[in-house]
C-alpha cells in the first residue's frame, strides 16, 4: 500500500503535548499520529461490531422466549 501526504494544522501547545507522548514511547511524531489513528478507528469498529452483535442476541433472545 502506498502513502499520501496529510498535512495538519495544530496548536503549538498540541503538537508539544503529542511529541510528548511520541518520545516517551519512542516513536516519532507521524508514527505516533498514524498509531493514535489505526486504534481509534479500530476501537469504533469494535465498538460497532459489538453494538451489531448484543442487537442479534437481543433477536435470539426473544425468537427463543417466544417458541
Amino acid at each position: 500500500m502506498g502513502s499520501r501526504v496529510l498535512s495538519l494544522r495544530v496548536d503549538g501547545e498540541l503538537l508539544e503535548r503529542i511529541q510528548r507522548h511520541a518520545a516517551k514511547r519512542g516513536m516519532s511524531v507521524q508514527d505516533y499520529v498514524v498509531r493514535t489513528l489505526i486504534r481509534e478507528d479500530f476501537d469504533e469498529r469494535f465498538k460497532s461490531s459489538v453494538d451489531e452483535t448484543e442487537k442479534l442476541e437481543g433477536w435470539e433472545l426473544l425468537r427463543i422466549e417466544c417458541t
